[in-house]
């Protein structure tokens, strides 16, 4: 019998341990090749796609003027607004998704303005708080807080009744059954708002600071866009992907320890 080769045999195990990386990083190497490729042998006019290069050199520039100033700028607006988000969208879903009452009132209004686009009130919040942070705040409040108390609602809403009656058969008081059944049952559905959230608010500070501020990465790209500036306008957009990823990987990295606390059809 022919015996397997230890290089080989080395090889695939490290492939199948890091099959994901790799196969990723393929991936994303040899779409950045095709994107050069296109532009340099002239398939795709540079003016409306900059080649990856440029946008490094770019990138490279922007790095030693104003970017780390508009990158500050719309981190602090987006924090804030996020974090507002989540201290009143959480508290405020538990209590709507627990309270049957609270529901039916604040139902109608919610969905209302779930559906509403956000960008309709950035006038209004400008009429209201002017064009400094607050305005880019509250949108990113608006923008976040939305997809969290939903999910949050819907995950104390799905919990299974039957765990509620039995805890209640066993003579658990409400405190004591929103504790260990309501809340690690909504867990899942409170950190997918989250991850909705974040997506969200992202969006709103980019779009808010395209009307109604002069520093920032939305006021970056949109002032890179009417001066066809195409690869500072790409530059902006790929720090923007950037801040996305991580704020992504850091809610993966949080959901992650709450896997037990997941129902195994989850």
């Amino acid at each position: 019998m022919e015996k397997a080769n230890p290089h080989q045999t080395r090889l695939g195990r490290f492939f199948q341990k890091h099959e994901s990386g790799i196969i990723g990083f393929t991936s994303v190497a040899s779409f950045l090749i095709a994107w050069e490729a296109a532009v340099r042998f002239g398939w795709v006019n540079a003016l409306f796609l900059a080649p990856p290069t440029e946008i490094v050199a770019s990138l490279w520039e922007l790095s030693k003027g104003r970017l780390w100033e508009d990158v500050s700028v719309s981190t602090l607006e987006f924090v804030i607004g996020f974090v507002f988000s989540v201290l009143f969208g959480i508290p405020f879903g538990l209590w709507v998704g627990w309270n049957r009452r609270a529901y039916y009132a604040c139902s109608p209004f919610l969905s209302g303005l779930y559906a509403t686009p956000r960008i309709a009130l950035l006038p209004l919040l400008i009429i209201w708080v002017g064009i400094g942070i607050w305005s880019k705040v509250l949108m990113v409040f608006l923008g976040a807080v939305f997809p969290i108390v939903m999910n949050t609602i819907a995950g104390v809403r799905s919990v299974d009744p039957s765990l509620v009656r039995v805890a209640r058969v066993f003579g658990a008081s409400d405190v004591h059954l929103f504790r260990t059944v309501i809340l690690p049952g909504s867990v899942p559905f409170l950190l997918a708002g989250l991850r909705l959230g974040v997506g969200r608010g992202i969006l709103s500070v980019i779009v808010a600071e395209f009307y109604a501020s002069v520093r920032g990465l939305g006021n970056l790209i949109s002032f890179a866009g009417e001066t066809f500036q195409t690869s500072t306008a790409f530059a902006g957009i790929v720090v923007v992907a950037f801040i996305g990823f991580l704020s992504s990987f850091f809610l993966e990295r949080l959901e992650s320890r709450f896997d037990r606390w997941r129902a195994p059809n989850q």
